[in-house]
């Protein structure tokens, strides 16, 4: 299946790139992770890799061209001999109301992301902002992130709105550099489409109905399993209190926003005795005979942050996107990539899915501290090997999910090394 390349968007405020050179000729044969052309923005120059194996087809532009974000500029076919077109750039809508000012384009934050739905606005209409200050939350299938303005102004238009799907290097907002005396606010569909006058619709095509968050949503996981929710949607639950498996339970769409609290607090409240088992905590122990830990973790560190780090990967890989390491009362929490790379685990404020708890330098051997407000893991000396003990509330995993996620990282503590396979 043909796969197009465009260019890719190297930084929050990058509107265009400049083709330096190509490094692959028009049929040559293509693997995935080929530097496939060299790109120039303002900022820098990289050499763009092929996101699909194939044959390079269809190049429409030229080194030193200047080409918009998002923007096809070739293709990766099944074939040398593919000669179907790439598709010309869509040419930008009249914008004739809209006010002057620097043009918001939707981020590209991964270079095989083609689109990113907008969560919502961080900033009221005509409100001033910086360069630095927080403009809106946009999601894609890899992460949730609030982006900055990246220029000073005034929010003059948004041309998106929450729920939408807008295609990386299309316009989200207009940052006028005086206060706007009227501010304009449309859709994306609205924005993306070619002004014509009422009279010319078919009267009987009715409008098709306004996409929301809910179908860009995809079924959540039953309960017990990884709930999807943006960061701030679970910093916000973890704050108040609120249990997102809930949502889950009455069948709401995931992934779930901070629009998505409102709901979960308008749900009746559930006290069948079903629903007090499941508040029921749990506590599991795994012991670990051998383990070649403190050796992985002084090799691992070298590619990693710090112990705490790897310790993180080790609990967290295949389960959860943030955990917090605990010793002696301070945690941190690290967010872990989906490449499962030791180099790219980091620091973050996040609030953590799960909690690893490390007692090795302690003498306790023994704990039952109940459930908190997350899943616990517990590290400790057992004579010449490890002790692992999980305590979690039964909203939190169901048994099976329990059993699993212990036996899980027990494994990849007494044979760290199968966090690299």
């Amino acid at each position: 299946m043909p796969h197009d390349v465009t260019m890719p968007q190297l930084g929050m405020a990058q509107d265009a790139g400049k083709i330096v050179a190509w490094l692959k000729a028009p049929g040559d044969a293509v693997a995935k992770g080929d530097a496939l052309f060299e790109v120039e923005t303002d900022k820098a120059t990289m050499e763009v890799e092929a996101q699909a194996a194939g044959y390079l087809t269809g190049v429409v532009a030229s080194e030193g061209d200047d080409v918009p974000v998002g923007q096809v500029i070739a293709r990766i076919s099944d074939s040398a001999e593919d000669e179907t077109p790439a598709p010309a750039p869509t040419p930008e809508p009249a914008a004739d109301a809209l006010p002057e000012g620097r043009q918001i384009t939707m981020p590209q934050l991964g270079m095989a992301q083609d689109s990113g739905q907008m969560v919502g606005w961080l900033v009221e209409l005509g409100a001033q902002v910086g360069p630095d200050d927080l403009l809106f939350e946009v999601e894609t299938d890899k992460a949730t992130m609030e982006v900055p303005a990246g220029a000073s102004g005034y929010l003059a238009a948004t041309l998106a709105q929450a729920g939408e799907d807008v295609a990386v290097g299309a316009p989200v907002a207009i940052l006028s550099a005086d206060a706007p005396t009227n501010t304009v606010a449309r859709s994306a569909r609205e924005a993306a489409a070619p002004a014509a006058p009422t009279e010319a619709k078919a009267p009987e095509a009715p409008e098709p109905p306004k996409q929301t968050t809910t179908p860009a949503k995809s079924p959540g996981p039953q309960t017990g399993g990884r709930i999807l929710a943006s960061p701030k949607a679970r910093r916000l639950a973890l704050e108040q209190g609120l249990d997102l498996d809930r949502l889950v339970k009455a069948g709401h769409p995931q992934p779930f926003h901070v629009a998505d609290l409102e709901v979960l607090r308008g749900l009746p409240s559930d006290t069948t005795p079903s629903a007090k088992a499941a508040e029921a905590g749990r506590r599991l122990t795994a012991h670990i005979p051998a383990h070649g830990l403190a050796e992985f973790a002084s090799w691992a560190t070298a590619h990693a942050d710090s112990t705490d780090a790897v310790l993180a990967a080790l609990a967290g890989q295949g389960h959860v996107a943030v955990v917090g390491v605990e010793r002696f009362g301070a945690c941190q929490s690290y967010a872990l990539p989906d490449n499962r790379r030791l180099s790219q685990v980091a620091a973050t404020d996040d609030a953590p899915e799960l909690i690893l708890r490390d007692l090795r330098g302690s003498f306790v051997q023994s704990v039952a501290l109940g459930a908190e407000e997350v899943p616990v893991l517990t590290l400790m000396p057992d004579g010449d090997g490890l002790s692992l003990v999980l305590e979690c509330a039964g909203h939190h995993l169901s048994a099976q999910a329990a059993i699993a996620l212990l036996n899980d990282v027990a494994g990849r503590v007494a044979q760290p090394l199968r966090h690299l396979l």
